[in-house]
């Protein structure tokens, strides 16, 4: 089955204005007779149901949480990269998306992320509209700060809160148009079923988690905007509500699934203290500006860091990478903290960890101008490990944090599924192997604000859409699987939690598919994963019932899927016999260790298609084409 990105001809700077020139559009008389189904209220989510109800769109809204404003795109720190170039200091549209390129290591298509270094600067106009608070320098002009895998400072911020005034600016666009009577909002409700009918995306059936009761509902189309996967590790950076199960459900019915075992390590996370944490937590990477990575010189050294001279400190990012020192990409800063903890040189009481010290930056710059640029931050470390972090370095270590995977679209956003738009996180398109510090934020108010309007608005006006009720068939079957498979999790009556397994599973999918992987590291755990998910549906025990709020039934249905999913996840590793970004695999590196691509044979994206319970994924592959940049070594020396 080939797959076509429909991507516009003609030079790369012209495609999307060309397309956005020549789309079909929907007269305006006409949007309010479409609905539009929104799933998640993210940034993009958010965005997306805000942006088309204020054209004119019937917008249904449904989230699993109690409020919008709950999603997880509130979380992020650091800031949001725009080309803008207020420092003049060389940035330019291209080169965003030349760093972007070179950033997910060659593996992300050219005219989606020219596409989004475009809209960049629009996003920073639109959000300081709507009231953002960004840092402003004393002259007025929006502050800009650096992020890894990029020379320019093109980082715009909020201290270390730029994803919660971010999403705040979304979520009062979006209720505006809820107050309007535009946008209906189902908060409290999950998606358990993508609806079919003659092969378009025309409806979902949820569960409504307070009440237990399962609920369809048809429309047009249906956006996709539910986030990433990483919670498949069981310890993530992410909330424990963020899931796989929205995206897996359309994967069942017919989306690709793309790259899966792209999944980005980030280095500035507070270190596992406990066997039994629920998740971990992300330090913004915005930190790496000021200040400094180091471990001890010898293995063993057990000195207090206050008490390690400078001639016994390895600052081993500054001096492997000097051109980028502390600020190289997540996937190379993470793999360089591995290599010293396997070396034995890891600090704090577990070992895995190294120091992150800001010693030098607040004796240049003075305590009150690092409190003002990342007091939120320095606050919540020693909130949660009890150390002061003006006083001694922070100890940080690697953790799952962003999935550069995702279901796979094409240049429209569309999905695999027509009629189903996949947003954000939850789709792969412009991240390629690893995910530059400051483009998540970027990228989902990209596809909200400013393409799904257009490419949406194409679709409409171009598709036969005959009128589907909630009562036919594909809605009746598709609510029966979902029932059925709730049920089945409460019938099984075992001796495990689902906490129990999903534990085992995190412990599986990192040690196979983490920071570094092997052929036969991989072989072991996809074995692992199916017999542990045959104990799954044979020994689970789920207490309470399926008609009343039940946070444990809620989670055994997003591990099941996450049984499926790592399954996949190292499948697909396993299938991509080179290293490229976050994809290490450890028989593929050059002489000085770092990844080392094969672009004659894996230059494609891994689509992997559901062939059914019984039956392995089908890979299917959309080869990448690069005509303005040239693939090279990526080397940040």
């Amino acid at each position: 089955m080939p797959l076509d990105a429909r991507v516009p001809d003609g030079p790369l700077p012209e495609k999307w204005g060309s397309f956005k020139d020549h789309c079909h559009l929907v007269n305006p008389g006409n949007k309010p007779k479409h609905t539009v189904l929104v799933v998640g209220t993210g940034l993009a989510g958010a965005s997306a149901a805000a942006t088309l109800a204020e054209q004119g769109y019937r917008v249904k809204s449904f989230c699993i949480q109690d409020s919008p404003r709950r999603a997880h795109s509130i979380a992020a720190q650091g800031g949001i990269n725009a080309a803008k170039n207020y420092p003049n200091d060389g940035d330019s549209v291209w080169r965003l998306f030349y760093d972007t390129i070179k950033g997910g290591d060659y593996r992300s298509r050219e005219a989606n992320v020219y596409r989004l270094a475009q809209i960049s600067n629009q996003i920073i106009d639109q959000c300081v509209a709507q009231g953002v608070p960004f840092a402003r320098e004393y002259s007025g002009l929006l502050a800009n700060r650096s992020f890894g895998g990029a020379q320019v400072s093109r980082t715009f911020y909020a201290r270390g809160q730029t994803g919660q005034q971010l999403l705040l600016g979304a979520y009062g666009a979006m209720m505006r148009q809820v107050a309007a009577g535009r946008i209906e909002l189902f908060p409290r409700r999950e998606m358990l079923d993508l609806v079919v009918v003659e092969g378009q995306a025309r409806g979902i059936v949820v569960r409504n988690l307070l009440t237990g009761e399962f609920e369809r509902y048809a429309g047009d189309t249906v956006v996709l905007a539910t986030g990433g996967y990483s919670n498949v590790y069981y310890l993530s950076t992410n909330g424990k509500n963020s899931n796989v199960t929205a995206s897996w459900r359309a994967y069942k019915r017919g989306a690709l699934f793309a790259n899966p075992c792209f999944t980005q390590i980030h280095p500035t996370c507070i270190p596992v203290s406990s066997e039994f944490q629920s998740k971990l937590t992300l330090m913004s990477e915005s930190l790496r500006n000021d200040g400094r990575v180091w471990v001890p010189k010898k293995a063993g050294d057990e000195r207090s860091p206050q008490d390690i001279p400078e001639s016994d400190r390895d600052y081993y990012l500054e001096t492997r990478y000097p051109t980028f020192g502390n600020l190289v990409p997540r996937d190379v800063a993470s793999r360089n903290a591995k290599q010293v903890i396997d070396e034995g040189r890891g600090v704090g009481a577990t070992g895995l960890a190294v120091y992150l010290d800001f010693r030098e930056a607040i004796a240049s710059q003075g305590k009150p101008a690092i409190e003002a640029r990342y007091g939120n931050l320095f606050e919540m470390y020693q909130r949660i490990t009890g150390e002061d972090p003006y006083a001694r370095p922070m100890r940080i270590y690697p953790a799952v944090h962003y999935t550069m995977g995702g279901l796979w679209v094409d240049y429209h956003l569309m999905s695999t599924v027509t009629g189903l738009f996949v947003l954000g996180e939850a789709n792969f398109s412009d991240h390629g192997a690893n995910r530059l510090g400051a483009s998540a934020l970027m990228q989902g108010l990209a596809d909200g604000y400013f393409i799904i309007p257009y490419t949406l608005g194409n679709y409409l006006a171009t598709t036969a859409l005959p009128k589907v009720d909630t009562d036919g068939d594909a809605f009746a079957e598709a609510e029966a699987s979902a029932r059925a498979r709730t049920l089945k999790l409460l019938s099984i009556k075992g001796d495990r939690t689902m906490l129990d397994f999903h534990r085992e599973l995190g412990h599986l999918i990192w040690n196979g598919v983490g920071i570094s992987r092997t052929r036969e590291g991989l072989k072991e755990t996809i074995e692992g994963v199916r017999s542990l998910r045959a104990e799954f549906w044979q020994n689970l025990r789920v207490p309470g019932e399926a008609t009343t709020l039940n946070k444990n039934l809620e989670f055994a249905g997003r591990v099941a899927d996450f049984m499926e999913l790592g399954e996949v996840m190292a499948r697909d590793a396993l299938a991509r016999e080179e290293s490229c970004g976050c994809h290490f695999r450890e028989e593929f590196q050059t002489e000085g260790g770092e990844a080392q691509r094969r672009d004659d044979q894996f230059s494609n994206a891994a689509a992997w298609k559901y062939q059914g319970q019984e039956q392995p994924p089908e890979l299917v592959s959309e080869m990448l084409r690069f005509e303005n940049v040239k693939l090279t070594q990526r080397s940040y020396q």
